[in-house]
């Protein structure tokens, strides 16, 4: 595997006696997402959950504006950047990397061209506009898998082998990134959990982390914070998930997740330092 991940004016390590996992806060300044839609879309209050999140620990501040939840519609692009340009410009220089959570090549030129660090595409970088937004930058990229779209995606998900579909699927997407000038060590990929997958499916991939990593030798996000698959196997709610939210991103770590992708950073950061310490 990489080295280190390349995160735009940050470098991280993946390796040696300093190497630990990495946790991405999720800054969500949308008025519909899933778990905590509308809390932050003021821009004070923004500012205000960043800010404990990096008193906190957090390593990647992830923004997003536009909701990706089961059944969502979509917003315009004008809506996108007039919620997301204001927080990118005040946090520019906050100390930690900015990863923006968008599949609108668009969106992902405007903040870039604002100083952000890291694209987050839910959608893997498909269309050949996305590619060309990021390819000549230093960000770091995520590249996800998601099957159907969001509007969509939980209505009937199957596959044959979802760990070998999973993997082929970041295994191209990556491939054509690297064609266009990305240097491996910008790349990360994420299993896209919860994302056109049905609870199965969502624990076979969580319990082969270690192998998608290993076929593609770049680091593995995990977003498993506050979903579906937490909720289906503690019978809680989303503000009942803290413990259930911790056991998943321990979990994903065991099996060899590079980042936890998470809504509660100060817990998982010392969850994770207790892991670390007595493994």
């Amino acid at each position: 595997m990489t080295p280190f991940f390349q995160c735009g004016r940050y470098r991280f390590q993946l390796a040696g006696p300093d190497y630990r996992p990495l946790v991405m806060g999720i800054l969500n300044v949308t008025p519909d997402s899933f778990s905590d839609g509308g809390r932050y879309t003021a821009l004070s209050a923004a500012l205000e959950h960043a800010g404990r999140m990096i008193e906190e620990g957090v390593d990647i501040i992830d923004i997003g504006a536009e909701s990706s939840r089961p059944g969502i519609e979509p917003v315009s692009l004008q809506e996108e950047l007039d919620r997301i340009m204001p927080v990118v410009e005040a946090l520019r220089d906050c100390g930690k990397p900015l990863s923006i959570d968008t599949y609108k090549p668009e969106v992902m030129k405007a903040t870039l061209a604002a100083g952000v660090d890291m694209i987050n595409d839910i959608a893997g970088f498909q269309s050949e506009e996305s590619i060309r937004a990021v390819a000549k930058s230093a960000c770091g990229l995520c590249v996800m898998h998601m099957q159907g779209e969001p509007k969509t995606m939980q209505a009937a998900p199957g596959y044959d082998d979802v760990t070998k579909e999973v993997t082929s699927f970041l295994e191209t997407q990556t491939g054509r990134l690297v064609t266009a000038g990305v240097t491996p060590e910008r790349l990360c990929v994420d299993p896209g959990f919860g994302f056109g997958k049905t609870f199965e499916h969502n624990l076979t991939l969580l319990k082969n982390i270690g192998h998608i990593q290993q076929s593609l030798q770049l680091p593995v996000l995990a977003g498993l914070s506050r979903k579906s698959v937490i909720a289906a196997i503690t019978k809680k709610n989303v503000s009942e998930r803290l413990a259930g939210n911790l056991g998943a991103a321990l979990s994903a770590v065991a099996y060899g997740t590079n980042i936890v992708r998470v809504h509660e950073v100060g817990e998982t950061v010392d969850a994770l330092k207790v892991w670390q310490a007595t493994r």
